[in-house]
């Protein structure tokens, strides 16, 4: 069975269509700019050059008609019709306490989703959106969410409790989420697989490193903690988002800046983390380069970063009350050996040693530390699509 894996954001729509059975990537692609001047759609199919496809998409049902359109093109297609897509899965942010699991979609799913809303406003309703496109173009198609927070939901009351009126709790359901669990959840498990360890033995602890940060303590396959919270703004330093401050300096910039709550949020949530640190840019590739060019707040953007790495991990190995194994995935958990050897330096309490040259290489899946590292260091290729198609095919059968 063909599964199209949809992950739906406000402007912009990513697509997968994967073989279930052999997990082959059949097309894949991207929809850019949706309602906004200049949208265009990148396609491109297993083997085949990537396509650019210019026009204009005034909302997501144009979008997702679009990607049907291009998967089922006489020439460039990879698909002949419609009906041999099995199942849509979708990525859904925020599940709150309502879904412990992904779960087939239906009306009643639909109306609990919405009630998410006010937990993640920037991604829930686009997220909602993407569903009603596909029901308006597959009507007769099955269709699963996948929710970034349901792997969480092992967390402990201890771990996901805040320091807040516990009727808030009560009221609101505020308390810690958790984020990127797809990723967390596929990497934990491929770590189990290439050190050919049961699963449900290991204290494994996954950096999901890129412009969206977060790290997990997964003790016996399940998540006993995470950096993210509420929100996404909790935890690490990221690309633009603050990670943990303490919360009065929120009233003390609104105080001397003569800001509102909404504005200091957009600083803390668009104009912080390591933009905010080096002045310029989000992007670690560049920042590498201006740190390498001699440039200091590039250096110290990247080093409060590892720091801030080396304190969670540091922190989740005491949760856990040990470590079997760290990995490293996402964008810049996969490429930037540097911000690895800086965090594994400061391991070496915990008995990680690694291998530079090892370090070095550029591999999905590696492991990096050496055969004597009490705790053993890997880089894996996250690949949260892949995880939502078997989850997809798993619901269905």
């Amino acid at each position: 069975m063909n599964v199209l894996v949809i992950n739906c954001g406000s402007s912009s729509l990513k697509f997968q269509l994967i073989d279930s059975i052999s997990e082959k990537v059949l097309a894949k692609g991207l929809c850019e700019r949706i309602g906004i001047e200049g949208s265009r759609l990148v396609y491109q199919p297993e083997g085949g050059e990537k396509e650019v496809i210019e026009s204009d998409m005034p909302n997501h049902s144009k979008a997702v008609g679009m990607v049907l359109d291009a998967l089922v093109n006489e020439k460039t297609g990879v698909i002949k019709s419609l009906d041999e897509v099995g199942a849509v899965g979708h990525r859904i942010v925020h599940g709150g306490e309502k879904f412990a699991s992904s779960t087939i979609i239906t009306d009643e799913v639909i109306e609990a989703i919405k009630e998410c809303n006010d937990l993640a406003p920037l991604h829930n309703p686009a997220n909602l959106i993407g569903i009603d496109a596909c029901k308006e173009h597959m009507p007769d198609t099955p269709m699963v969410g996948v929710f970034d927070t349901a792997f969480h939901q092992t967390m402990p009351e201890d771990a996901y409790i805040y320091g807040l009126p516990y009727e808030y709790y009560e009221k609101y359901k505020v308390r810690r989420y958790g984020f990127h669990g797809t990723s967390h959840s596929y990497v934990s498990k491929r770590v189990s697989e290439i050190l050919d360890k049961p699963y449900d033995e290991l204290k494994t602890i996954v950096c999901h490193l890129g412009n969206g940060a977060s790290i997990c303590a997964v003790n016996g396959g399940k998540s006993v903690d995470t950096s993210m919270g509420l929100t996404p703004l909790e935890g690490l330093i990221m690309g633009t988002r603050s990670g943990d401050i303490d919360p009065a300096i929120m009233e003390f910039i609104a105080n001397k800046e003569n800001m509102s709550m909404d504005e200091v949020m957009n600083v803390l949530n668009k104009k912080s983390g390591v933009y905010g640190i080096t002045g310029f840019t989000s992007d670690f590739r560049d920042i590498m380069d201006a740190m390498a060019k001699g440039d200091k707040r590039a250096e110290l953007a990247i080093h409060v970063f590892a720091y801030r790495v080396i304190k969670y991990i540091g922190a989740y190995a005491a949760v856990m009350n040990g470590v079997d194994a760290i990995a490293f995935t996402a964008g810049l958990g996969e490429n930037n050996s540097y911000i690895r050897e800086r965090i594994c330096n400061s391991l070496e309490y915990l008995g990680v040693k690694i291998d530079k040259s090892l370090n070095e290489t550029k591999q999905d899946e590696i492991i990096i530390s050496t055969p004597d590292s009490k705790v053993k260091v890997l880089v894996v290729a996250t690949n949260e699509e892949l995880k939502i198609a078997r989850e997809t095919l798993a619901l269905l059968k």
